[in-house]
């Protein structure tokens, strides 16, 4: 069977305010490169993916394509796109650029720009699910016990940890099952919102409007989202450990 086209979905656009920086948490440096650069990277090195559409802040297309682009000649960079306010509007906008292109059916790998330790194996199961159930999200299973709580910090129940995964990206998905599922969710936004509908991620939009079973994929648990300073900490020492 013929591999079908792949194309990762890059979102950029966080602010970084848990971080307590000026700069961007995707523009922090881990040693002596940019987050964003490390997960852009092992898009391009992949023989699985085929371009990269990179959603960006507000007004960082310039610099992004200056500091990032050019400067570490990253050749599968399709399109630079602004972002919206939340992230599935962020998402929609590198979607977007699918749908403008009539680009041909294929797979898209949609990935937090601040997780810069995916790697081949991560990309290469989520590809094998995907051929298989057309929508996938990498994950872990958690090691603590969670505990359900109201907005008053009392706990109404325990999940058994058995069954509770910490959900990480990329989120993987045929073109023809999420591009109309983002085109329903953007259509019924305000409706969505009066009803308390939060969207969180990519496999929540499915799993909304769908009502598709998506499946979960090993990921591995230095896949780590840069959120907090300690987050910066932890990027460091893995760096230094695959260096």
């Amino acid at each position: 069977m013929d591999k079908k086209r792949c194309t990762a979905i890059v979102l950029a656009g966080g602010r970084g305010k848990r971080m307590g920086s000026a700069v961007a948490k995707q523009y922090l440096m881990i040693h002596d490169k940019p987050v964003l650069y490390y997960s852009l990277d092992v898009f391009e090195r992949s023989e699985l993916i085929d371009d990269i559409i990179l959603v960006v802040g507000k007004g960082q297309i310039a610099y992004c394509r200056q500091e990032i682009v050019e400067k570490y000649e990253f050749q599968k960079i399709r399109a630079v796109v602004e972002g919206g306010a939340e992230r599935y509007h962020s998402v929609w906008a590198g979607l977007e650029v699918l749908v403008g292109e009539k680009a041909e059916k294929g797979y898209v790998f949609i990935h937090d720009g601040a997780r810069p330790f995916i790697d081949e194996e991560i990309l290469t199961r989520a590809y094998e699910e995907v051929c298989r159930s057309g929508a996938c999200v990498v994950g872990m299973p958690v090691k603590d016990t969670i505990k359900i709580a109201d907005e008053q910090g009392c706990i109404h129940m325990t999940p058994k940890r058995s069954l509770v995964w910490q959900i990480q990206t990329p989120q993987v998905f045929s073109t023809d099952l999420i591009i109309p599922a983002y085109k329903e969710v953007i259509k019924k936004e305000k409706e969505l919102t009066e009803q308390g509908v939060q969207i969180t991620d990519d496999a929540m939009v499915v799993e909304t409007v769908c009502r598709q079973q998506v499946k979960l994929v090993e990921g591995s648990y230095e896949n780590i989202k840069i959120t907090t300073p300690e987050d910066l900490k932890i990027a460091e020492i893995f760096v230094c450990k695959k260096s």
